[in-house]
């Protein structure tokens, strides 16, 4: 009976369909083990011959969005990142200000006054364990007090150990020891369309992480610093990043944010941040002597253009033209006049002026150097003996506005159709349009911006600019304006206190 039952099996196995069922079912049970092995990570690693394992930076290299990336990131470089707080005195030239050298044109002379303080605020990076912190000059500048408050909300009083007005940055100090930092990147390395972090604290708010690209590089001619190489970039820059990180997609340090570029004081899709190629070597002797020390020729270039060369008989746009020289400097001492054109220096053709200030300024101290320059037509040498740059004052800032009303330096218009065009507002909207803010005055550190639609001051009704005057003027002796603006068709409650 077994044995009739063994051939039988033996015949069903024989059929083509059935041996076709069989194979499928096989071919079935080893795919889905090779699924679940690569499911729970079990496939070999491959590569070609001489190949070896990813580095770690290779590793940090391919971290993307989706994969949590940019968050271990963000949480890697955000302590590192500080608010800075300075008090800075304030004057307001029509009540007096400091004594002007000449008096003033109208003939009017009072007497100094006495400055307002008031506090300011911007960002910072701490760049060792010990305390040294980089920022922006234009954030400490002038300042009486600084306090720097670490993410963790620990504060510090804090020195500024040097400034370097020409290219906007600062060193300062803190004391304390094993803080976290931001190791140095390589901006030399970057290029347009990476992805970057801006890290800073906008608008007060500590902490704040924007993801950008990378939109252009080697930017000059901003106005914004003497020497200009910034990194352009679309990450949200705004009031109070200044100072802060701005970190490539391995969590180095490759700029610090400086500026943004806009029409409403806000984000507009376009900041600044000072490469880390120009920003290490300043901090670095920053931190060592305290300044920094330039070659200096007491003179200013601008650019050749094709329409000015012919004018100079340049056919052309090589050369810099002098526009200034100052009274008994080294050029003025070597013969060299408004007007002349510098071709050469050192045997090297000028492309333009800022070739040239970049060789003078890292030029030794007491060196003699040799260029060419075109006078009246003709080609003649001199030799210039390069001298220390003498430092530049800094002017206590000034507030153009009145202080005495908290809504003192705010313009605002009625809602017409060019308004609306401007702002994006509701042509349904009934208020006065903020269309100018004064910088540093009450109602900007309260948050106002322009833009903004105000509809009520101290809870009475503002429907168009002639109400806003109205209640301006009788509110004059108030101390503290309870203002509703819409922001975004959304209503919001500010209150404005006077400085």
């Amino acid at each position: 009976m077994n044995r009739e039952r063994e051939m039988m099996v033996l015949r069903v196995l024989h059929f083509p369909f059935t041996r076709a069922l069989f194979g499928w079912a096989l071919a079935m049970w080893i795919g889905f083990v090779g699924s679940f092995a690569a499911i729970v990570g079990m496939q070999p690693s491959y590569g070609w011959a001489g190949e070896s394992p990813a580095s770690v930076l290779e590793q940090k290299e391919v971290r993307s969005p989706a994969g949590g990336g940019f968050s271990e990131i963000a949480k890697e470089v955000t302590p590192a990142v500080v608010n800075i707080t300075a008090t800075i005195d304030i004057y307001d030239p029509r009540g007096g200000g400091p004594p002007q050298p000449f008096g003033d044109f109208g003939g009017r002379q009072g007497p100094p006054d006495i400055p307002k303080r008031q506090r300011g605020s911007g960002s910072g990076v701490i760049i060792t364990s010990d305390g040294y912190i980089v920022t922006n000059n234009h954030v400490v500048a002038e300042s009486r007090d600084l306090v720097v408050i670490l993410p963790d909300s620990r504060e510090f009083p804090a020195k500024v150990v040097g400034a370097d007005p020409e290219t906007d940055l600062a060193v300062i100090k803190i004391q304390a020891e094993g803080l976290p930092i931001i190791p140095w990147g390589n901006s030399s390395s970057l290029a347009v369309g990476q992805y970057v972090l801006a890290i800073g604290n906008p608008f007060g708010l500590n902490s704040t992480v924007t993801l950008g690209i990378v939109s252009a590089l080697d930017r000059g001619g901003m106005g914004l610093a003497r020497f200009e190489d910034f990194i352009q970039t679309d990450a949200a820059i705004n009031p109070g990043n200044s100072g802060g990180a701005l970190v490539n997609a391995q969590g180095e340090l490759v700029g610090i944010n400086t500026a943004i570029v806009s029409q409403s004081g806000g984000y507009q899709g376009v900041g600044f941040a000072v490469p880390s190629a120009l920003a290490k070597p300043v901090l670095d002797e920053l931190i060592k002597n305290g300044k920094i020390v330039r070659g200096y020729l007491g003179l200013a270039v601008q650019e050749m253009t094709p329409a000015l060369a012919p004018w100079f008989g340049l056919k052309g746009r090589d050369g810099a033209l002098v526009t200034d020289v100052v009274p008994e400097g080294p050029a003025d001492k070597a013969g060299i006049h408004r007007g002349d054109v510098i071709l050469q220096y050192q045997g090297k053709t000028v492309k333009d002026g800022q070739m040239l200030l970049e060789q003078v300024t890292g030029a030794p101290i007491g060196q003699q150097i040799e260029m060419v320059i075109l006078e009246n037509g003709k080609e003649r040498k001199v030799r210039v003996i390069i001298r220390e740059q003498p430092p530049i004052p800094q002017s206590p800032r000034i507030r153009t506005t009145r202080l005495e009303h908290p809504l003192a330096g705010v313009e605002v218009a009625d809602i017409d159709a060019s308004a609306i065009q401007e702002y994006g507002l509701n042509p349904l909207f009934k208020g006065a349009v903020v269309s100018f803010l004064a910088e540093g005055c009450a109602a900007e550190l309260a948050g106002i911006m322009e833009g903004d639609v105000i509809v009520e001051v101290n809870k009475h009704p503002v429907q168009s600019v002639s109400d806003y005057s109205l209640w301006y003027q009788r509110l004059k002796k108030e101390k503290t304006v309870l203002v509703v603006l819409i922001r975004a068709s959304r209503h919001l409650y500010v209150l404005v206190k006077s400085s």
